[in-house]
């Protein structure tokens, strides 16, 4: 660690070691592995970009971004809207996240898809109406990359969340993917992410008062990834320490907590791609131990949801800062998603938790999701990271004395925990019927057929281009 006065160690440059790997990985260089998470992922995170056009604010934000100027470089999914590209991928990256259904990389606390696939395709769909078509290949390369460093500059802090991680490591992220997308030099690539830091933003604030902000933050840091390549093509040039420098990202963002190890044991060795892990539920990943605890307990003993009187869950420290807010009546879908007891409670009044538990006041009141939710206590454990949030202990009390008790050291969805295919598929299709208007089973079937080819396609922008013609299908 270091003061911010005088910078951090020196011994690492992790900016020059992040514009290396973008511009040397291609894809013969990812393990079969890594290219089946990312068409994993890539599914997941179009199912949940189509299911964000149901959120609430969606329309607002198209509005707004389709009043920054005029050009057809891009699709706004859902819409079918043409916007120039760092306009697109400011309302793309908006889709992908509002709904807090993105993937996510639980030891970064960073979600780098929603960022990252909106920057891709915004840029990829333009260079192909510039008669520079993106393969399918070089899009999973760029994909690796992008997660890469997300993942790994979230992964390379001890600190607490002070600013919001999935917008501002996702953005560089999505900086690092644009220029290996673009073919830029290590030069480049260190400009691109200089100028992407600029422009860097996300606060907590957002997420304790359970603001749709959160969502914006992160379209904001998808669009200044696309901004920065093109002033880099423009000619200009940016700061080059920006990771490590005394004003740079570990310094200001993360409070001087800076630990290379992460990156140099994995950076070109592990592909980040292979540590993300799903979110089988719309709600904070935080919440997703609790949920998961109690379906394995009602899976091993048998007992009715109805008869739970009382759930004890032992957590981290970050999930206690930040899921451990009260229930409170009539919340908004963004405060609902991102307090634990509302989202157990949820689950024991209704057997699951989905999108259209949050959707309506409707059911952010309901009087039996509110009853469990006041029977729910967060305690904190042992836990000395500031980031971990795994294991959970789940305890659950019954009406009639009896107690049982589950430690959940991998969450369901995590990769030592993961969901079937069967099961991706299976929120796939339920993101798309959660799409407005919903999306047509051929298209549905489509998308996914082109996905598991998605390598093999010559020009990636005809993907985003069927995202926008769903809604006159």
């Amino acid at each position: 660690m270091g003061d911010p006065a005088v910078g951090l160690p020196r011994s690492y440059d992790a900016a020059a070691a992040f514009a290396r790997h973008a511009v040397r990985t291609r894809f013969g260089d990812l393990p079969a592995n890594a290219v089946r998470k990312a068409k994993t992922f890539l599914l997941d995170s179009l199912g949940v970009g189509l299911a964000g056009t149901s959120d609430g604010n969606a329309g607002r934000v198209l509005a707004a971004a389709s009043s920054w100027g005029s050009g057809a470089d891009a699709t706004a999914w859902g819409s079918g809207e043409q916007l120039p590209a760092p306009s697109a991928a400011f309302v793309n990256a908006y889709l992908i996240h509002s709904l807090e259904f993105d993937c996510i990389h639980e030891r970064a606390i960073v979600h780098p898809m929603a960022t990252l696939l909106s920057a891709l395709f915004a840029w990829s769909e333009r260079a192909a109406r510039r008669d520079r078509p993106v393969n399918g290949e070089r899009f999973i390369a760029a994909m690796s990359v992008g997660v890469d460093v997300a993942g790994l500059l979230g992964s390379a802090t001890d600190s607490g969340l002070r600013f919001f991680r999935p917008a501002t490591a996702g953005g560089f992220g999505a900086a690092a993917a644009l220029a290996n997308v673009a073919g830029l030099d290590e030069a480049g690539a260190r400009n691109v992410l200089g100028l992407h830091f600029g422009q860097v933003s996300g606060t907590m604030q957002a997420h304790v008062e359970g603001s749709p902000a959160l969502g914006l933050q992160i379209a904001a840091n998808a669009r200044a990834a696309v901004t920065a390549i093109d002033l880099v093509d423009a000619g200009l040039t940016g700061p080059r320490d920006v990771l490590n420098g005394p004003f740079g990202y570990y310094a200001l963002m993360e409070g001087g907590s800076f630990d290379p190890g992460p990156i140099e044991a994995e950076l070109g060795r592990v592909p980040q791609l292979t540590r993300l892990s799903h979110k089988p539920f719309p709600s904070g990943r935080l919440s997703h131990g609790a949920v998961d605890g109690l379906r394995r307990l009602i899976a091993e003993h048998g007992f009715a949801r109805e008869a739970v009187q009382e759930v004890v869950v032992h957590v981290p420290p970050v999930v206690m800062r930040l899921m451990g807010r009260p229930n409170v009546p009539n919340p908004s879908s963004n405060y609902a998603k991102l307090c634990l007891p509302f989202v157990v409670g949820t689950f024991l009044a209704r057997g699951r938790v989905d999108v259209p538990n949050f959707s309506t006041s409707e059911m952010r009141n309901d009087p039996a999701v509110h009853a469990f939710a006041e029977r729910v206590r967060l305690l904190p454990d042992d836990n000395p990271s500031q980031n971990a949030i795994a294991p959970q202990r789940v305890t659950v009390r019954l009406n009639g004395g009896e107690q049982f008790e589950v430690i959940v050291p991998a969450i369901y969805g995590h990769p030592d925990s993961p969901l079937t295919e069967a099961e991706n598929l299976e929120k796939f299709g339920r993101c798309c019927r959660y799409a407005d208007p919903p999306v047509p089973a051929e298209l549905r079937d489509r998308l996914v057929t082109l996905v598991a080819d998605f390598d093999k396609l010559e020009d990636v922008s005809v993907l985003p281009r069927l995202l926008g013609v769903q809604r006159g299908s």
